[in-house]
């Protein structure tokens, strides 16, 4: 079990990473799986990899519920760098920031029912036991987070065009062209940098018009962010921030803003 473990491990990892939103929970809890792996008797598994990943999902299960009330923290995405992003080729199962920040708000037994049936293709029959309910419950779970995620903006165009987008949006925040920002961005587009939330065109651009000095300093280097255009910033080669955009019709209908020292240290080179 413990090869088969092994040889799983990344999708499992990717399992814990969508349901717990971060990578360090992510390995904490595939290591409290490995504990319980080390322990079971291979005869009596039928099905190892199905095995596995409900193992995986008990556990991020009971870590999210153990979890007490806390301030919204940023989830970690998947950053991609040292390319530029119309020539990297994306992987389909990637999630963006929206994505991750949304499953951070459903109930654990929601996330639980959507993730694993929805990502991974987990049969309600086996996400039932897991959350003491019947396959029909766990199927209303999943339908309701489903509603909410698809609810999320969403990008419907590709990376080049992501990034004609968000270049304009930076070039815009160094000239500190007001006008020029509300053009790129959606009417109903939000900020959102940790707890801080912002809606609407205007008042998005009057935050932005805000970094002009800053961004006129900066270095930026493009990435791709969980499947997304979006940049890093640095100042003396140190990580500042990491901005995710989400571009929908030529305009910007999402930002997201991780500014949080300890997070970017983990997540950018």
């Amino acid at each position: 079990m413990i090869a088969q473990f092994e040889q799983e491990r990344t999708r499992l990892r990717a399992i814990a990473h969508r349901m717990l939103g971060s990578f360090a929970e992510a390995d904490d809890a595939l290591q409290n799986a490995w504990l319980r792996v080390e322990r079971a008797d291979p005869a009596e598994v039928e099905n190892p990899a199905a095995w596995l990943t409900t193992v995986v999902g008990r556990v991020c299960l009971n870590m999210l519920r153990d979890r007490r009330e806390h301030a919204f923290e940023m989830p970690d995405p998947v950053i991609e760098t040292g390319e530029q992003p119309e020539q990297q080729a994306v992987a389909k199962d990637q999630v963006g920031l929206a994505m991750l920040i949304v499953l951070d708000s459903l109930k654990p037994d929601e996330r639980l029912a959507f993730v694993l049936h929805d990502m991974f293709a987990v049969p309600f029959d086996d996400i039932a036991p897991l959350i003491d309910k019947t396959p029909a419950t766990a199927r209303q779970l999943a339908s309701r987070a489903r509603k909410r995620v698809q609810d999320r903006p969403q990008p419907n165009v590709d990376l080049p065009k992501q990034r004609e987008v968000v270049q304009a949006f930076l070039r815009a925040s160094r000239e500190g062209d007001l006008e020029g920002l509300v053009a790129v961005l959606h009417p109903d587009v939000v900020l959102r940098a940790g707890a801080l939330e912002v809606i609407g065109g205007r008042t998005v651009a009057g935050r932005a018009s805000l970094f002009r000095k800053f961004a006129a300093m900066a270095a930026v280097e493009f990435v791709v962010i969980g499947g997304e255009a979006g940049f890093v910033t640095r100042m003396d080669g140190v990580p500042f921030s990491v901005m995710a955009f989400t571009v929908r019709d030529g305009r910007i209908a999402a930002i997201h803003v991780i500014q949080d020292r300890e997070q970017l240290a983990a997540l950018v080179p």
